[in-house]
């Protein structure tokens, strides 16, 4: 072998001074887990234990995941998870700019929006700021909305803007595919549309929409009496089990695009 040429490195075990039982026994366990689905051994760390004593001062910032809406009455974040593998509707009983950031924000976690709406130029500004449509909010007429071929990895929010009397939309909720209905006001449509739906966001509406709604949702009287009073930018969000007031509180950016909280549009 030429001077200067490092000698090529030995195989086996005899080369590295293990004895040949002793690889045979690794190599059997490491064909053995391969065999089995584990995978390799990986290196082994100490273990993380706490004392029995300790469990109850462990806080964890543990919430579900969605678009964030706000926060509620004591400052912590409220998230509304939109993107479900099964069907789930949504009815707001308020304003077009609430609508209009529950968009933007879902779009900003991956979902594809899809608006339909009789007023297309209240939307024109979001698609025009939003890449002409190309990414991710697209507009469409009353009752021409395309299947969307929602996914988990292409999840869809419907945004139905048709006014106080929504016709029965051509698309309806279903696996990664929520439908979020916008009423203005409480109209004759509303009670049906609530029956259906998950999930009711109401804004600030009249005494006597308080006391009707109060009746068709069997609110407390509290929620029933606070709901006139309001300010812009709170809604009572009424799932199965819970009632939550949050505030939606625009940034810089959605403040540019689509001016501060309002009721009325």
């Amino acid at each position: 072998m030429p001077r200067g040429t490092a000698q090529a490195t030995a195989q086996g075990p005899e080369a590295s001074g293990a004895p040949a039982s002793a690889s045979r026994s690794l190599g059997g366990l490491v064909r053995g887990r391969l065999g089995g689905g584990l995978g390799l051994i990986g290196p082994r760390h100490g273990r993380h234990t706490l004392p029995a004593e300790q469990v109850d001062a462990l806080t964890l910032p543990i919430g579900d995941d969605g678009v964030f809406i706000g926060v509620d009455t004591t400052g912590q974040p409220a998230v509304l998870g939109i993107n479900r593998p099964t069907p789930y509707d949504v009815v707001l009983i308020g304003s077009l700019w609430t609508a209009q950031v529950l968009a933007l924000r879902a779009a900003a976690t991956g979902a594809r929006v899809a608006v339909e709406t009789g007023r297309p130029q209240a939307w024109m500004q979001m698609v025009h700021a939003m890449g002409g449509g190309q990414n991710g909010l697209a507009v469409y007429e009353v009752g021409r909305v395309p299947p969307q071929g929602a996914s988990a990895g292409t999840p869809v929010l419907v945004v139905r803007d048709c006014g106080m009397r929504p016709p029965r939309g051509r698309v309806a909720s279903g696996p990664w595919q929520a439908v979020v209905t916008l009423l203005p006001y409480l109209s004759p449509v509303a009670p049906r549309l609530i029956r259906q739906a998950r999930l009711v966001g109401v804004q600030r509406i009249s005494p006597d929409e308080a006391a009707e709604l109060g009746r068709t949702m069997a609110l407390p009287r509290a929620d029933v009496e606070s709901l006139p009073t309001l300010p812009d930018g709170v809604t009572l969000w009424c799932g199965d089990r819970d009632r939550q007031y949050v505030m939606t509180q625009p940034t810089d950016a959605e403040i540019g695009l689509l001016g501060t909280p309002r009721r009325m549009d």
